[in-house]
């Protein structure tokens, strides 16, 4: 892509990508719990700093604020692309899409750096979270409508079958097809690449789906991460 290479891009973008990443790499869930005395997250159900894991400490107040600032992550990025005046983005790096459209692929683009940084945060070894509070704060800000398609899916999954990972998974490979028909290839394109990235983030989830052992929402709580994994 010609906007990838355009120096004008690349200049303001480095450092802003790596903002957004380091802000992306807050973990929540983690500060939360251990500012409430309920110890050490990462030795609660399966480990993981998202939400889920933090219901499983019973407290269903942080469990909810944690979903929100994750969440917030991803949007802020967003909103933080779509505030940059138009200079920023050169109307013509390429043919294939419509100048109007750019702030939001590049939204996207943004939003994929918050995602990587709450799967992958620098403060804590780059062992974090399963990324999709985070992207569904992205999907929200930058491509709305899909975002309110991939919320709407995950309730509907969980309501029927119980399993947060099995939601979330069915939601955000929805994403991009809806992005697709509404908001573009490019779009759809980051779209695809944020959804293989909790896709893989979800693999033993996957496994344990697929074997019947994946705990269903609200069972797990208090074991240990060393007891094994709950989700």
């Amino acid at each position: 892509m010609q906007i990838l290479l355009n120096p004008y891009f690349i200049t303001p973008a480095i450092p802003v990508a790596l903002l957004v990443y380091c802000f992306g790499a807050i973990p929540f869930g983690y500060i939360l719990t251990s500012l409430a005395g309920l110890g050490d997250i990462r030795k609660v159900g399966s480990g993981n700093i998202g939400a889920t894991n933090v219901l499983r400490t019973g407290n269903k107040t942080l469990a909810a604020l944690t979903l929100l600032l994750d969440g917030g992550k991803g949007a802020l990025a967003i909103l933080l692309v779509l505030g940059l005046p138009d200079f920023y983005v050169p109307n013509n790096f390429s043919p294939f899409i419509y100048p109007g459209d750019i702030k939001f692929f590049l939204a996207l683009l943004l939003g994929l750096f918050a995602i990587l940084g709450h799967c992958f945060p620098v403060w804590l070894k780059f062992k974090g979270g399963k990324g999709v509070a985070t992207t569904l704060g992205v999907l929200l800000a930058a491509v709305p409508y899909a975002g309110l398609a991939a919320c709407a899916i995950w309730l509907l999954i969980a309501f029927l079958f119980k399993y947060s990972s099995l939601a979330a998974l069915i939601a955000v490979a929805l994403a991009p097809v809806v992005t697709l028909f509404i908001y573009g290839s490019y779009s759809a394109f980051i779209c695809l690449l944020i959804a293989l990235l909790v896709w893989w983030r979800h693999k033993e989830n996957v496994k344990r789906l697929l074997n019947g052992t994946e705990p269903k929402i609200g069972s797990g709580r208090n074991k240990t991460a060393e007891e094994g994994p709950a989700a």
